[in-house]
This record gives C-alpha cells, structure tokens and sequence, in this order.
C-alpha cells in the first residue's frame, strides 16, 4: 500500500495526485514493478524501513506492506 508521509501523518495518495500532472489517468501514482515511475527511490536508514520514494513534486512516498 502506498502512503504519503507528510510530518507526522499518513496521507492517502488519492488526496494529493489527483491533482498531479504526472499521476496516471486514474489519479494515481505512476507505481510499477516496485518502483515510483514518477520520482525517485531514497536510501533506507535501515533494513526495516519501508521503501521510501520522492515524487516529483517534492512529496516523500512510502510502500508499506
């Protein structure tokens, strides 16, 4: 499941990429084969870190299973 992570709280993506030009035609993220199409992977602290993305437009992305 993908999550925004903005200070401390989670925030569904439906409510941010909707307005995102780079979201797909169902305002989604651009997710594929475990990576985020529409940004960039950030390094992990550590091993039980969630994959961590940032999106184009500045937003930091969690995968969290």
């Amino acid at each position: 499941m993908l999550v925004i992570l903005m200070d401390n709280q989670l925030i569904s993506p439906e409510q941010v990429c909707q307005s995102c030009l780079l979201a797909n035609q169902n305002g989604q993220p651009r997710w594929s084969s475990g990576r985020l199409r529409c940004g960039r992977a950030l390094r992990k602290l550590s091993e039980q870190d969630p994959d961590q993305f940032e999106c184009q437009m500045g937003f930091r992305i969690a995968n969290i299973e």
